[in-house]
């Protein structure tokens, strides 16, 4: 062991421990190796060996995580290669431990490494954008099917995945009480991730915290910005969101409304449908066979019955006044 070699080690023991986030394992000539933890699932180990002519030649990087994606540490290491390559014939020990420290905590989006390359490889189409913004931690989406597009905000936690995605809907130009059920139901796929069951199964497993943010991209783009513009009406059956997101507003009957079971109906379609017999024991949705509630309309079978009997009877009326006259 060369007597630079001897006097980065003994360095290294005294500097290393007291680098944050760092504890050290092995100090020896053979290799030096290191453990940097930032949160529970931001944990590296750090393996240095030495070749012959070190440190002419640079140091030999490994390193290894229960929690970090393999492709990430891979690219890790290619970086750390280049940056140590500036220190040939110089100290490169502390120069490594800090560039990892520094990655990491730098990029907080790496613990979301995996569900990020899989949200660009199946979720992503050639319409939509994906942004990183690794200093506010954040993912932004942008998603589009036809005329329709939805702006998200997808927020990673720094104790993720203990702690759940945030998601915003930033700009869209889906109806409003559309845009209030994605979100509201992202927000409980996510909670559900992170947080136990309310009311545990005895045989279930203990719970363990998983990751949200796959989760919550594949409910947002597949389940809802894709898949709704696509729907018919199951009256109609007709695209329930119109081609062109502005005619709505010219055409208050199309409107979209979202009934219990999870289906949409034009406003006008939905109105008519709930209006016309039978109504013995509720109606029932055309498409599942569930019986329909919604807030706007909630009378019993009985009195839209006699609602709808009294409307017959006063165009019955009208009708004979109308033929009398004429």
């Amino acid at each position: 062991m060369s007597e630079a070699l001897a006097a980065e080690l003994e360095e290294a023991k005294h500097v290393i421990p007291t680098l944050e986030g760092f504890t050290l394992v092995t100090c020896v000539p053979a290799q030096v190796r290191a453990g940097y933890k930032q949160t529970d699932y931001k944990h590296v180990n750090i393996i240095l060996q030495f070749p012959d002519r070190y440190p002419q030649e640079p140091v030999v990087i490994q390193l290894t995580s229960k929690t970090l994606s393999e492709r990430l540490l891979a690219s890790l290491v290619r970086m750390c290669d280049e940056d140590v390559r500036g220190c040939l014939g110089q100290r490169q020990v502390l120069p490594v431990m800090r560039y990892v420290r520094e990655f990491i905590v730098n990029n907080p989006l790496c613990v979301a490494c995996d569900e990020i390359t899989a949200i660009k490889r199946h979720l992503i189409a050639e319409t939509d954008k994906l942004k990183l913004k690794q200093e506010l931690s954040a993912v932004h989406l942008k998603i589009v099917q036809d005329l329709y597009w939805m702006n998200l905000k997808l927020t990673v936690p720094e104790n993720y995945p203990v702690e759940q995605v945030s998601i915003e809907a930033a700009e869209s130009n889906f109806p409003d009480l559309l845009k209030k059920f994605f979100v509201g139901q992202a927000l409980e796929i996510a909670r559900r991730c992170a947080q136990p069951p309310l009311k545990p199964k005895p045989r279930d497993p203990p719970f363990k915290p998983r990751p949200s943010l796959l989760e919550v991209c594949q409910f947002l783009v597949t389940e809802c910005v894709k898949r709704y513009p696509q729907l018919n009406c199951p009256c109609c059956r007709e695209r329930v969101m119109l081609r062109d997101p502005e005619a709505v507003a010219k055409d208050p009957r199309k409107r979209v409304e979202r009934v219990y079971c999870g289906h949409l109906y034009h406003h006008g379609c939905l109105a008519k449908y709930l209006k016309t017999p039978p109504f013995k024991e509720g109606k029932f949705c055309p498409d599942c066979g569930k019986q329909i509630f919604h807030e706007k309309w909630r009378l019993p079978p009985e009195l839209a019955e006699a609602r709808w009997a009294s409307k017959q009877a006063r165009q019955r009326e009208l009708a004979e006044v109308t033929d009398f006259l004429s």
